[in-house]
């Protein structure tokens, strides 16, 4: 099951950047694949302090029912990395940052964990 909605950061609601959709359709074969049950594009938003807001790039239902929230960075802002340092501190999901690695070092996903 792959739902999406839309999020409007520096982009029209409901569209992904390029790496944003390569990262979805790493997810989704991961899907056809088993690993994972189900994922949601944009469609979570977190409270972390008045008028302060993170909502993460994707939601990912993995096959023991745990969430991760997977965020995909080509590279970081120093207020992105506090905003989900913040959000990993106060919510029960696994929080990860996705970095796409370059085809000269094999391609893939660089995962950091928060």
């Amino acid at each position: 099951m792959k739902f999406r909605a839309g999020r409007g950061v520096r982009r029209k609601p409901g569209e992904m950047n390029k790496t944003e959709q390569a990262y979805a359709d790493h997810l989704e074969a991961l899907r056809i694949g088993g690993e994972v049950v189900a994922w949601t594009f944009d469609a979570l938003k977190l409270r972390l302090a008045d008028n302060t807001f993170y909502t993460p790039d994707f939601l990912v239902q993995k096959p023991d029912d745990t969430l991760e929230v997977h965020e995909v960075k080509g590279h970081w802002e120093d207020d992105a990395r506090v905003k989900m340092k913040v959000a990993a501190s106060l919510f029960p999901f696994r929080f990860l940052a996705m970095k796409p690695l370059a085809k000269k070092h094999g391609g893939g996903w660089e995962v950091e964990t928060f």
